[in-house]
């Protein structure tokens, strides 16, 4: 569910900073205008149509090309309440895990209706997300054929991926980050661990929530086939040399096979309008085809 927030108070200190800049404390005077905070919200909003009404934002929001022309307002973990309402919205919309706390209260307690769309990462999920947008900014038929459509592709990719036998499916282990030699992981309830369900395979951890460091002797026993990476600017045959002499992952069946898979990190975590042509991608990547 949807929370739209509609709170008349402002943060004081916050309106007197944004008056003494000259700007406007209200978006009334540009109907219409939003901020997108979160990379899939930003998809959305382009695949309704609807992006003439962007007016600003979020650093995670690299896709489409066209949404670099945007003003950008900070990492959606790391906003300050001045950058995001210096663009004049007249809507905020963002993904649920926006922050720090401290901008959200401020952006709440403004007079701008600010609507958060929470996460599921399953086909259900992400076609209530597309809804929930399309119902905020008044394309609620335009989000529903797009709904339908996302669920109908992923139905076919998961279809295909259920004709394989549990003991066929291939275990991926997702590399967050090896940050000082340790291995972050994703254990259960993550983008990454439901990525690799709708790729029709199985998340080599399932031992912790979230995702978490892990240690060498938990790596071997996770005995992934592959590995999952999102993919960095830098020379990609080093990356993953160096990921597979880990003394953790030189033993894997995964660095047996130098199974490692780099796909860009919002088509593969974002969950949005092209997650049926990530999970398609996934699965040939693991299986062929």
């Amino acid at each position: 569910m949807i929370r739209r927030r509609f709170a008349s108070g402002f943060c004081i200190a916050t309106l007197a900073a944004l008056v003494a800049a000259g700007l406007p404390a209200t978006a009334q005077e540009k109907p219409g205008g939003i901020v997108s905070i979160g990379g899939s919200i930003t998809e959305i909003i382009f695949a309704l149509g609807a992006e003439n009404r962007l007016v600003a934002r979020d650093t995670t929001s690299s896709y489409p090309p066209e949404a670099a022309d945007l003003p950008d307002v900070g990492y959606m973990r790391a906003l300050s309440p001045e950058g995001v309402l210096a663009t004049d919205p007249a809507m905020i919309i963002a993904e649920n895990g926006a922050g720090p706390i401290e901008t959200i209260n401020v952006l709440e307690g403004a007079s701008i209706p600010f609507i958060i769309v929470p996460d599921s990462y399953s086909a259900e999920g992400i076609s209530a997300k597309i809804i929930a947008v399309g119902k905020a900014i008044d394309e609620e038929e335009k989000a529903q054929i797009l709904a339908d459509d996302l669920r109908k592709r992923l139905a076919e990719v998961t279809r295909a991926s259920g004709e394989r036998a549990e003991g066929d499916k291939k275990r991926v282990l997702f590399v967050l980050s090896t940050q000082g030699g340790r291995i972050m992981a994703s254990g259960n309830g993550t983008a990454a661990a439901g990525m690799i369900e709708l790729a029709g395979a199985l998340n080599a951890v399932t031992g912790f929530d979230g995702y978490k460091p892990m240690t060498d002797e938990a790596v071997i026993a996770a005995a992934p086939d592959a590995i999952l990476i999102m993919e960095r600017r830098v020379d990609h045959d080093s990356t993953a040399d160096a990921l597979l002499q880990m003394p953790a992952i030189a033993t894997t069946p995964a660095a047996k096979s130098r199974a490692v898979i780099r796909m860009d990190g919002l088509y593969l975590l974002g969950f949005g309008p092209r997650t049926a042509d990530a999970a398609t991608d996934l699965n040939h990547a693991l299986y062929g085809g």
